[in-house]
């Protein structure tokens, strides 16, 4: 977000856009050309700003304390430490007098004092909590006004956002996070394995703020979802963990946790307490086990059909919302000769199609296990018997693998070796008019302007079978804890795992890079959502109940069913196998599995 910062005499301020058009000037000219056009409404943005920095921030008459404030705010932004000495040097205060201006706001609770050695005898400061959420609300409401100011008379600002008022959808302001008041107490630092996503890599990329925040430095590694499951089960055979921190696709909570490799987090759930009920209840449900938690949500993807808005509007076309439309839109925008093809999906062999299917089946009307029908779904968290038996024998799995064999008609050659990665990347580039793309890798498009998709994207749940009702199936990633950590490193990991899923630390994901939400109130931040249509979209589908966890249960033996559906059905797809042959090959496979687990 724009925060008002003051320019130098000596430097123009470049693109500002007045009455008269576009207007370049060094700042004094700027405010005089803005009181000459109308000096009662200049003044009025004066003192308003005035106004609400006494009333935010609570600076004295004099506002001797805003260079202080500024100062600790945008060294914790830039992961900078400030001590006693460098905060009154850039007061400009003299010495005294801004060392009793420290001590009164550290009186106020605007700074957090903490110690840099084991002797504490040397502290850092740094804007407190509070501090930071009352300058975020004045530099949002400033930069608001300011921004009103500039525009033409009668011009009406634009701003984006999904159903309902700004007002009726908006928490807060979310502040960025603040410094621990206690650092991390780690050895070597904070160990973090993670995914290789936009999300997680946001994270990376705010290392250093981070380790400002916790104190601590932190060493993360990022791979991609089969080598990350492989990694994070090899790490929970050995005899103390090599991590603090692991992320966890949703549905491998069941196998991990049934199988020892996760640590409860019944105290942390105990301590976030009314916090906990911010997080999307799927997120929750897809991230515990037999009604333990074992994980908190750092992201939460959907599933949708992507489209170009411009290439339906040309052909006159609207959004698909069943199969048969789909294909027909497909057909109608696939047009090889022009290096565009109908649609994009994981075709890949294993895990990529085998989550292709499951949710495909599931937008059909039927889950791929055979769950306990309720009455807005299926239930995916008690599981147990003849409900874990696999669905490929049922008359949606066949319906789903006809589909697929219609569908590789106009899609990419390559369809058949693509990931999650590759699909988002074919649309991206504009090789692809409509494709089913999780939201995790929307980034890759909607944040890149020269993208041909870019801000010309729409979003509809999975289009319909012929029995199946709307659904965005729910994916993404939760951090969780190795049950076989060292017991001397818990409390910190703890105390990291709260801080890494807070509100403010998702939002500012969100803000570098990430548009996986998994809390409600980060999804309705106005700052948020004017980064892309997507948050508001994401949120609507959440609120219609379209975004559901069930069609990729957190059972144990998920994961093998998703890889032998993706095996079973590539080799169908590619001519090898008949569509009788290849689900019952599936269903036999995935039988001897589950009575292999003992579940009938």
């Amino acid at each position: 977000m724009p925060t008002l910062t003051r320019t130098s005499r000596s430097s123009p301020v470049q693109g500002v856009t007045t009455p008269e058009g576009p207007y370049e000037s060094r700042d004094g000219d700027l405010v005089r050309n803005l009181a000459n056009s109308d000096a009662g409404d200049f003044l009025e943005l004066f003192e308003e700003l005035q106004r609400q920095a006494a009333r935010l921030l609570g600076l004295s008459p004099g506002q001797r304390e805003m260079r202080m404030i500024t100062h600790l705010v945008r060294s914790h932004l830039a992961a900078r430490l400030v001590t006693s000495s460098s905060l009154a040097a850039a007061s400009g205060l003299s010495y005294g007098t801004a060392i009793r201006t420290i001590t009164r706001m550290d009186e106020r609770g605007l700074i957090v004092r903490r110690t840099r050695t084991s002797s504490g005898k040397s502290v850092s400061l740094h804007p407190s909590a509070e501090l930071l959420a009352r300058w975020h609300e004045f530099a949002y409401r400033a930069n608001r006004r300011v921004l009103a100011a500039l525009e033409p008379k009668g011009q009406k600002r634009r701003t984006e956002v999904g159903r309902g008022s700004l007002q009726q959808r908006t928490c807060s302001i979310l502040p960025p996070p603040p410094v621990l008041s206690n650092k991390v107490r780690l050895s070597r630092g904070l160990r973090v394995l993670v995914h290789a996503d936009p999300t997680f890599t946001a994270m990376r990329t705010l290392k250093r703020q981070f380790e400002m925040i916790l104190g601590t430095p932190i060493r993360s590694r990022a791979l991609s979802i089969d080598p990350l499951k492989a990694e994070v089960t090899e790490n929970s055979r050995m005899p103390q963990s090599k991590y603090d921190i692991v992320a966890i696709d949703y549905p491998w909570f069941g196998e991990m946790a049934s199988n020892g490799y996760l640590r409860a987090l019944n105290d942390l759930v105990a301590e976030l307490g009314d916090d906990l009920n911010d997080f999307y209840p799927d997120t929750l449900a897809s991230s515990r086990f037999r009604g333990v938690q074992y994980g908190l949500p750092a992201m939460m993807s959907a599933e949708p059909l992507v489209y170009r808005i411009d290439l339906l509007d040309c052909a006159d076309l609207a959004p698909p919302r069943t199969v048969s439309q789909t294909l027909e839109t497909a057909r109608r925008l696939h047009d090889p000769t022009s290096g565009i093809s109908g649609i994009a999906w994981n075709g890949g062999r294993g895990t990529p199609l085998g989550h292709s299917f499951i949710m495909i089946m599931s937008a059909f009307g039927k889950p791929v296990l055979n769950l306990r029908r309720t009455a807005d779904g299926f239930d995916a968290e008690r599981v147990d018997g003849e409900e874990m038996r696999p669905m490929f024998l049922s008359l949606e799995a066949r319906q789903t693998v006809e589909y697929l064999l219609e569908l590789m008609q106009y899609s990419p050659a390559n369809v058949l070796s693509m990931n999650w990665y590759d699909r988002a990347v074919a649309y991206q580039r504009g090789k692809v008019a409509l494709a089913y793309s999780h939201t995790m890798l929307a980034p890759l498009y909607e944040c890149d302007p020269t993208s041909p998709a870019y801000r010309k994207t729409g979003y509809v749940p999975h289009p319909t079978g012929p029995r199946g009702q709307p659904i965005a199936p729910m994916g993404g990633y939760a951090l969780a804890i190795p049950a076989n950590l060292a017991a001397e490193r818990l409390e910190g990991a703890r105390a990291a795992l709260r801080c890494l899923t807070s509100a403010s630390a998702i939002k500012l994901y969100m803000v570098n890079g990430s548009l996986a939400s998994p809390r409600v109130s980060v999804s309705r931040d106005p700052e948020v959502q004017a980064i892309s249509p997507l948050v508001a979209a994401m949120d609507d589908m959440v609120a219609d109940g379209y975004v559901r966890m069930w069609p990729r249960p957190p059972v144990p033996a998920i994961s093998d069913v998703i890889g032998i559906a993706g095996q079973e059905v590539h080799d169908l797809l590619s001519g090898t196998k008949s569509i009788g042959a290849s689900l019952r090959d599936a269903q036999n496979r995935a039988d001897a599995r589950m009575r292999e687990l003992g579940y009938y």
